[in-house]
């Protein structure tokens, strides 16, 4: 059986991805939404998943590139007076390896953002995080606590599909490669719900209809999951953090009757990560 999450991330970053991830939900392949519940559209996605409960919506973690939910005075290293992390996703991710000081900082925000979504009332689908960082062996022992606490049921695990396609997403891959393994096996030991491959990390950004033609015939038996990074326009926000995305073809990837229609052909049966069991 190939079953496929089709997932968009950085739900709640503005309107312009709220209102895609609602349309392709409703009238396209979308299953899921990854939540960004420091994004400055954050309560417009709630309030919309809860109009729309098929919606399956899951925790986007945010420690790079984003905003915290706790003030700065609580987590002065983490985040800069406005409340925002480092966009130098390297570096970040050295300091949060090597700085004690930082994982009492960093262990607080974490669950801040569990919290945060759980409060909201709606049932969590998932967890990832914004650049996969929940595959860092810090902040991965943080992580698998609040996962059964909040009885989070399942995980994305960011283990490619295939061999890069270019120099800098195999050296990428090569890189992850340890710390996904060591993530898949704290899953497995735990029972944590996991899909076994995913498609868009070496497509990030470009997860347009030809991806998904190229994708759809390499799908296997299994759960695989698809993410993606929709708008219905490339709003201000998206063009200053996200410049080389193609926000609004991947919208209409997601929309094309044709995608549906191959998928259909392969017998590819959509659904999300709760639903795995």
């Amino acid at each position: 059986m190939k079953r496929l999450i089709v997932t968009a991330d950085d739900f709640g970053r503005c309107t312009e991805v709220n209102q895609a991830v609602i349309e392709a939900h409703r009238n396209g392949i979308l299953t899921c939404a990854s939540l960004m519940v420091g994004g400055e559209a954050a309560d417009e996605a709630v309030k919309l998943a809860r109009d729309h409960p098929s919606l399956k919506v899951g925790l986007h973690l945010t420690l790079v590139d984003g905003f915290s939910v706790l003030p700065q005075r609580q987590i002065p290293d983490l985040v800069d007076s406005g409340g925002r992390f480092s966009g130098r996703i390297v570096l970040s991710g050295i300091r949060y390896f090597f700085s004690r000081s930082l994982k009492a900082q960093m262990t607080m925000e974490c669950e801040a953002q569990v919290r945060k979504i759980a409060d909201t009332g709606l049932t969590i689908d998932h967890l990832n995080s914004h650049n996969h960082l929940h595959i860092h062996p810090g902040i991965r022992e943080i992580i698998l606590p609040l996962i059964r606490k909040y009885r989070i049921p399942a995980v994305r695990l960011p283990r490619p599909a295939g061999s890069g396609r270019n120099l800098k997403s195999t050296v990428m891959t090569a890189v992850m490669a340890p710390w996904v393994s060591g993530l898949q096996r704290r899953l497995i030991r735990d029972g944590i719900s996991h899909n076994q491959e995913i498609f868009g990390l070496h497509e990030t950004g470009a997860m347009v209809e030809a991806a998904w033609f190229g994708i759809i015939p390499r799908i296997r038996d299994g759960t695989t999951e698809v993410y993606c990074h929709p708008a219905v326009r490339r709003s201000t926000i998206l063009r200053r953090q996200m410049p080389s995305y193609r926000n609004e073809e991947e919208f209409q990837a997601l929309m094309n009757p044709a995608v549906r229609e191959q998928l259909d052909r392969v017998n590819v049966i959509r659904t999300s990560f709760s639903a795995l069991g």
